[in-house]
């Protein structure tokens, strides 16, 4: 039995060590905001914050996240970060698709959260392997820069 912190509350599995947070999200939890995409950590859909921190879901262990705190898409607009970038996903109008929105809401929720005003290169470098397919990527630039003049107001 592997027991999770899972957006504030806790989660009793019985899963094998090494099963995907990913699919104990999705599966178990019921959770499907977060999404499936590559498998292998490389697109970014399926990040989630663990102790405040962007992980691949899809690569991580359940273990890894036992007596942790995991954070969803379905959570992270409770925080000031996340309601920035929601609001400001939505003022951009970035999703096209939509599929990779989760995961490159929680990297740059993560990114807002430690660094109020990031520069350009932050911005770059938090949000490396966070893939678009329909190529939204200075929308959601954009929109992480209006977050962060939002998040300094409100400060």
């Amino acid at each position: 039995m592997i027991t999770l912190n899972v957006n504030g509350k806790s989660a009793s599995l019985d899963a094998e060590p090494d099963m995907p947070l990913l699919w104990a999200l999705r599966e178990d939890l019921k959770l499907t905001g977060t999404k499936f995409g590559c498998g292998m950590a490389l697109c970014g859909a399926c990040t989630v914050h663990l102790d405040g921190q962007p992980v691949r879901s899809c690569s991580t262990p359940l273990s890894a996240a036992a007596g942790k705190k995991v954070t969803t898409i379905e959570a992270v607009g409770a925080t000031p970060a996340g309601k920035a970038i929601q609001a400001a996903w939505v003022k951009r109008d970035v999703p096209q698709c939509g599929y990779c929105q989760s995961g490159q809401i929680m990297s740059a929720c993560a990114l807002l959260a430690s660094k109020r005003q990031p520069s350009a290169a932050d911005i770059d470098g938090a949000m490396a392997g966070n893939i678009c397919r329909c190529g939204t990527y200075n929308q959601i630039r954009v929109a992480i820069q209006d977050a962060a003049a939002s998040l300094s107001k409100g400060a």
